[in-house]
């Protein structure tokens, strides 16, 4: 970032202080200052200025990059009144949060940062950061399904890109696709009057899960994160 202004909101998201559109609600509620001055929304400032939310200062944090094993039964939030989320799980200093979600009977590959800009990158349609699950059907796939799920499935939002499906199992495939459609694997293999009993992601770009046991997490090290960054160099 370095001399360049940035709007305060985006800062206060690449700090890992919160969203940015939590930022942006309380910037319009007064509580964010820049230099001892309450900001407004469009509001800009420089990386070395000093922020404070609600007449606390804001650290700047180091960035942290974190690969999680998502078990089923949780959800990806930060808060749920009803269920565990995957938050419960991790356990480190810097205030991170998850890049995009699996949903509630979905496990495997998430990733946690308190790096905005980063995030963003890796959930932006742009970048077609492509995601590889591994699906368990109810019953045998047909190369016939096959071939609809490669070209495309209708679905109630829009059709979706082809994926690449590779069938292992003549149940079990691993298919990969680059959209963020909400559940939308399973809706795909549905529309195919099928059922996934078993939904797992596995990859994400040319980042792998790997051996990491299931409900743990651990650090990216430096060459996993220039993977995911060349990603992004589009």
């Amino acid at each position: 970032m370095n001399n360049a202004m940035h709007r305060v909101q985006k800062l206060l998201s690449n700090y890992g202080y919160c969203s940015r559109r939590h930022a942006e609600e309380l910037i319009k509620q007064g509580r964010v200052k820049v230099n001892n001055k309450i900001i407004s929304i469009g509001d800009k400032a420089f990386e070395k200025d000093n922020i404070y939310v609600d007449d606390k200062p804001v650290n700047k944090e180091k960035k942290v990059y974190l690969m999680f094993n998502k078990p089923l039964k949780c959800v990806t939030a930060l808060k749920d009144e009803y269920h565990k989320t995957v938050m419960d799980y991790i356990k480190v200093n810097e205030r991170v949060f998850p890049i995009g979600r699996l949903d509630y009977n979905t496990s495997g590959l998430l990733l946690f940062t308190n790096d905005g800009d980063f995030a963003n990158k890796v959930m932006h349609p742009r970048y077609e950061i492509e995601k590889t699950y591994l699906a368990e059907i109810n019953k045998p796939i047909t190369d016939e399904q096959i071939k609809k799920l490669e070209k495309g499935v209708i679905l109630e939002d829009g059709k979706t890109s082809p994926a690449k499906v590779k069938r292992l199992k003549e149940n079990l495939i691993e298919i990969t696709i680059h959209e963020g459609k909400n559940r939308v694997i399973r809706r795909m293999i549905n529309k195919l009057y099928l059922k996934p009993r078993y939904l797992k992601r596995i990859k994400i770009g040319k980042l792998e899960l790997g051996s990491l046991k299931e409900a743990e997490y651990r650090s990216l090290n430096s060459e996993e994160i220039s993977i995911l960054q060349n990603n992004l160099h589009k």
